[in-house]
């Protein structure tokens, strides 16, 4: 049997990407190789959106041009972001990639390798179907992500997402509502609803299509099987008060929101056009804890970004203190080739933004690890997910608050269980398995 290896990059939309792409070439009948070493075919879904994942790209093409040298007849297929972004030019960098495609080209990678015959070209900037659409070789039975739009409509002046994924368009809810069910059927106890912008869902479809997000919230946790609803990632100038009620309303829509604020100082905000400012961002926050007192809050980070001074980064730590953030991805601002904020003047030098970055983390943390330290002594219903990464004797689950959770105790993955905490640090919790308190 020829077999497949798939290296994904980046956000959790690559990651449903890659879902498909390895269903589709299940499909075709290759098989899963634990590594490119013994893989025929050596796909990359690849992401641009930062500089980092970028250079952890390159360092694994080389490794798969080492492995083509030894075997011409492997075949090297790059998808994603960087693809798009790059398109032809992609060849000329790398010439013994056989294959190029951006995310809505992926259905023509099980078109080429099925004809048996390798376009030595990209398929880049289509529409085409939603991968939704296409089959899944899903990594775990119980959990599932749902693709409701792809694209993004938003012109923030740092990000190269709208250049690659497109404007946004959202799937018709009857085609995710059947998606889900289907999942359900299966299994499947909880869906994590994927989009660049999941808040402005529907709206670009017809008057009668039907539901806009806070609708299609309640839709989905009203099936049937279906017992946790998550999301991501919205945009704070869109998350309104209908998506608000259901998070606060439906049983299974789960208590945590991903809040990416990017900065503290409405000026650098201003300067990135997100479209809000630093109390507008307060009072939002403040109204989702309101309505969800259990909620956690996590979010998105930038330091470095042009023209950010002292003061406004001081404005981002107080935001997190303020704010009492659960969780957040930090990062160091990266120019884009192409947008607006890569020919800002008054860059920041690298020294300060390691600095500024450390200072941030350290930051979050503290914050995050006083928050956890408030779970101690409760019991927290966990979703088994396998064994622990650090110690295999221990399972490991998520909450539905979406902390990680390492235990003692037989439990089966997909199991719903309760765990007693008695431990927590910034990232983790750990405890044992209550069996007084009933699944």
């Amino acid at each position: 049997m020829r077999r497949y290896h798939v290296t994904t990059f980046g956000c959790q939309m690559n990651a449903h990407d890659s879902e498909r792409i390895k269903g589709m070439l299940e499909e075709l009948g290759l098989g899963e190789a634990p590594s490119q070493a013994e893989a025929d075919v050596i796909v990359f879904n690849t992401c641009t959106v930062r500089e980092k994942p970028d250079q952890r790209f390159a360092a694994h093409l080389a490794q798969a041009r080492a492995l083509k040298r030894g075997d011409p007849e492997r075949v090297i297929a790059v998808g994603g972001c960087f693809a798009e972004a790059q398109r032809e030019r992609l060849f000329e960098l790398y010439p013994f990639v056989d294959v190029a495609f951006g995310p809505g080209s992926i259905p023509h990678l099980a078109e080429w390798l099925g004809a048996g015959g390798l376009v030595p070209r990209g398929r880049f900037a289509e529409s085409g179907a939603f991968a939704g659409d296409l089959p899944a070789r899903r990594e775990r039975a119980f959990q599932a992500w749902v693709q409701i739009s792809t694209g993004c409509n938003s012109v923030c002046s740092y990000c190269i997402v709208p250049a690659v994924r497109g404007r946004e368009r959202s799937r018709r809810p009857g085609d995710v509502l059947a998606e889900v069910e289907r999942l359900a059927r299966d299994g499947v106890r909880e869906v994590t609803l994927l989009g660049q912008n999941v808040n402005s869902y529907g709206r670009d479809l017809d008057g009668d299509a039907g539901l806009e997000f806070g609708g299609l919230l309640r839709a989905v946790s009203a099936i049937p099987g279906i017992e946790r609803v998550r999301f991501t990632s919205p945009h704070p100038k869109d998350f309104r008060d209908p998506v608000i009620r259901a998070m606060a309303e439906c049983e299974a829509v789960c208590e945590h929101a991903h809040l990416p604020a990017q900065s503290g100082s409405t000026r650098i905000l201003k300067a990135m056009r997100r479209t809000y400012g630093r109390e507008r961002y307060l009072s939002l926050a403040q109204r989702l804890r309101a309505a969800v007192p259990d909620l956690a809050l996590t979010t998105d980070l930038i330091v470095g970004f042009p023209g950010e001074t002292d003061e406004d980064f001081e404005e981002t730590i107080t935001l997190v203190e303020e704010v009492g953030f659960d969780g957040a991805f930090t990062f160091v601002f990266s120019p884009r080739s192409g947008t607006e904020a890569a020919t800002l003047p008054l860059q920041v030098p690298a020294g300060v933004k390691t600095a500024r970055v450390e200072r941030l983390i350290d930051a979050v943390q503290r914050v995050a690890a006083e928050r956890n330290a408030r779970r101690v002594g409760l019991a927290e219903e966990v979703l088994v997910e396998g064994p622990s990464r650090n110690d295999p004797a221990l399972s490991r689950g998520r909450t539905r608050r979406n902390q990680t959770v390492n235990f003692t105790g037989a439990a089966a993955p997909g199991e719903l269980v309760h765990v007693r905490i008695e431990a927590a640090t910034s990232t983790t919790l750990r405890g044992t398995r209550d069996a007084l308190v009933p699944a």
